[in-house]
């Protein structure tokens, strides 16, 4: 597996935070909780990315964690295809790095962003499939984020967008939807996923 941008010296002056009264990240220490077994019985991370994946794609997991789709995305995509992996934490990519590597992934690739940018320019127009996973209210610059994914994904490629019901409301969400649709994206899905308000959308 490549690990990019993770350092190997993890002491706390090299550690990232962003914590402020409108955005925060959810704490690297909870990290391991976001991959447990109970959670695919709400989330199932296969059910909920296949429909969008085959051998040989590219996808991106935008806020991966210690990779809870990112993992299964990456067994879809097959040793033709690859995951790059998205996080501001690099707690969350060490975590993740142990993960894939006890899964026997090798095709992921993990980059660790910028709290104000992703930084993921050199995959313009690479990308088939990407996944922004109830992370978008924790980010400072949404509309910069959704610039950045547009710019990733291929014509065609698709974006999964959710957010949970108990932190975005109806209101929240549509106006975090409208970002994508002014982007440049088309709605194209509603899928349902428990506990979470889920659009899906097109690249013209």
């Amino acid at each position: 597996m490549v690990i990019r941008g993770v350092p190997r010296d993890l002491r706390p002056a090299h550690l990232i935070t962003i914590m402020n009264v409108d955005h925060h990240v959810c704490p690297w220490q909870g990290g391991a909780l976001l991959t447990v077994w109970v959670r695919k019985f709400l989330n199932d991370p296969v059910r909920i990315t296949k429909p969008y994946l085959s051998p040989g794609a590219t996808a991106m997991d935008v806020g991966c964690g210690m990779g809870f789709f990112t993992i299964p995305m990456s067994r879809l995509v097959g040793a033709s295809g690859k995951v790059i992996a998205v996080d501001v934490q690099p707690e969350m990519l060490a975590g993740l790095q142990a993960n894939a590597t006890k899964a026997g992934c090798d095709n992921v690739i993990a980059h660790q962003c910028d709290p104000q940018a992703l930084g993921v320019s050199q995959w313009d127009g690479t990308v088939d499939f990407a996944i922004l996973f109830y992370m978008l209210h924790e980010a400072p610059d949404p509309q910069g984020l959704i610039d950045e994914v547009f710019a990733v994904l291929k014509p065609g490629g698709k974006l999964l967008f959710a957010e949970p019901v108990m932190h975005v409301n109806n209101k929240e969400f549509s106006q975090e939807a409208s970002l994508f649709t002014e982007a440049g994206l088309k709605v194209i899905d509603e899928p349902h996923i428990p506990i979470s308000r889920t659009i899906v959308l097109a690249k013209a």
